[in-house]
Formats: C-alpha cells, sequence, structure tokens
C-alpha cells in the first residue's frame, strides 16, 4: 500500500471518479482545498492532522475524538477504519 496516498480521513484519491474527472484535485495535492470543502475554506480534517504532525488521523496521538467522528459525517465506521490503517501503517514501518 502506498500510504503517501492516503487522505487525512483515511481515504485514497487514487482512482477517485471526482479527482479523475477533475472535479476535485484531491485533499494532499491542493492541501486540503478540494471542491468539497470550498465553502469552509479548506478542508478542516486536513488541517487538523498537519497541525499534529500526522498523516492521516489514525496516526495521531488524540485519536479518536468526537470531534472527527462528528466532522467525517460520510463514513460510519470511521474510527474502525482509521485503526486498521493504523495498524497497517505501523506494521509496514516495522518490516522497513
Amino acid at each position: 500500500m502506498e500510504f503517501n496516498t492516503i487522505t487525512a480521513c483515511g481515504e485514497c484519491c487514487d482512482g477517485c471518479n471526482k479527482k479523475e474527472s477533475g472535479i476535485c484535485k484531491g485533499c494532499i495535492e491542493s492541501d486540503g482545498h478540494c471542491e468539497e470543502w470550498t465553502q469552509s475554506n479548506g478542508c478542516p480534517i486536513h488541517k487538523c492532522s498537519k497541525e499534529h504532525k500526522v498523516q492521516f488521523c489514525g496516526l495521531c496521538h488524540e485519536f479518536p475524538c468526537d470531534w472527527l467522528i462528528k466532522k467525517v459525517t460520510w463514513k460510519s465506521n470511521i474510527v474502525e477504519e482509521l485503526t486498521e490503517l493504523a495498524k497497517l501503517y505501523n506494521k509496514n514501518k516495522t518490516q522497513e
């Protein structure tokens, strides 16, 4: 898995229809200024992960936080997904 393509909320822009069609530039490439968050001046989840110096929320020392759970309304199992992603990431790091 290419972890450098994982966004703060645990999405992967590779293969995303919105990105491939040009609707969205991607959070990583646009520094959080994707179409989904234009009205709020950028993705707050991306901003938060940068402030905490982690690539994605599952790696944050404050994870899981209520703020994230309230923000990510499109994924009911965000905590489980990011926990699993963090496990994969850490396993990959120990094997390097």
